[in-house]
């Protein structure tokens, strides 16, 4: 047996129960895992409080992330003892997750957990600190470096924010931070942004072409915010867009892109093959302090979870949520 949150949708409505299952309960996979840590998302708390369409198969245990020990392993890449790390790959969506005692999964989607990490750090990171990672590869790979200007980063104190501001300013850029929750500008800066900015002043809908500041930018929010953000970056600047905590719209013009040569990269961490997920990986356990990582993150008991999900849709969350299973 084993302890797993539970979703289920049925004619009496939606439910979310924190349960005991046996274990031929989990489903086909060839890699059985202990989950030692999981972590809260913005698509975990959609889930887990039924606020959002991200289930797709019920009943679902959901946990986009997990980190553990392997207890058995049919794949040739995994045995007993191997530690683990996964994000993504529509777990927690159309196959049970990570916020249970157990796990069943497929071993290609499983990644070797960095020896720069324990479980709890690499959840500390998660989906928001791999998809940071992502964003900045991807500024890299486009051109984009720190003697060409400013990076701005938007929705800085969630977690894609907090780890994007952690790792542009370790590679020297100046970090501009924009933030709805101004009460958090010191935890910002010791992250490393060199300046905070409020968001509203991104976010109402503006000129199709502004004022040029930013070389490159990582937004995490989208809507009017992304418009301005591409409408304000510099001639031959980048933009790395991975989020949609301010809608799902794009009101945009051509403008910066035909007229200042722009260049908008679209960040999916889902279903990134393994070289591309191992890469960005590297990339935090080179560049993230872990001792960083205890001021980005706050742990929370599985039996807390549905409890913090909601604080983390009504913005009363800063950083990361890791779930201590």
């Amino acid at each position: 047996m084993f302890t797993a949150w539970r979703l289920d949708q049925t004619d009496q409505g939606f439910r979310a129960e924190l349960t005991s299952l046996p274990d031929d309960a989990l489903p086909s996979g060839d890699v059985t895992v202990a989950v030692e840590y999981s972590s809260l998302n913005y698509k975990d708390a959609l889930a887990l409080t039924n606020r959002g369409p991200v289930v797709r198969r019920w009943p679902m245990v959901p946990g986009i992330d997990g980190a553990g020990t392997v207890l058995h392993s049919t794949h040739p890449d995994w045995r007993a003892g191997d530690k683990w790390l996964l994000n993504g790959w529509g777990v927690g969506e159309t196959h049970w997750g990570c916020l249970s005692q157990r796990a069943r999964l497929n071993g290609d989607w499983l990644i070797p957990l960095p020896a720069a990490f324990t479980a709890r750090q690499a959840m500390a990171l998660g989906t928001a600190g791999y998809t940071a990672a992502l964003c900045v590869l991807a500024l890299q790979r486009h051109g984009a470096s720190p003697g060409q200007g400013e990076v701005l980063v938007t929705g800085a104190s969630g977690g894609v924010g907090s780890v994007a501001i952690a790792l542009l300013a370790k590679h020297g850029w100046r970090v501009v931070a924009s933030t709805g929750k101004l009460q958090e500008e010191a935890y910002l800066r010791q992250l490393g942004a060199a300046e905070v900015i409020d968001r509203h002043s991104l976010s109402a809908p503006g000129k199709p072409l502004q004022k040029e500041r930013w070389a490159a930018v990582v937004d995490t929010v989208g809507s009017h915010t992304l418009v301005n953000a591409c409408a304000q970056t510099r001639w031959g600047g980048v933009v790395a867009a991975c989020g949609l905590a301010g809608g799902m719209d794009f009101p945009a013009t051509v403008a910066p892109f035909i007229l200042r040569g722009v260049t908008l990269v679209g960040i999916d961490s889902v279903m990134q093959p393994k070289a591309a997920r191992c890469k960005a990986w590297q990339k935090l356990a080179e560049d993230i302090d872990a001792g960083l990582l205890d001021r980005i993150a706050q742990d929370v008991p599985l039996e807390q979870a549905v409890a913090a999900a909601q604080d983390l849709l009504d913005g009363k969350v800063r950083g990361r949520l890791v779930v201590r299973i």
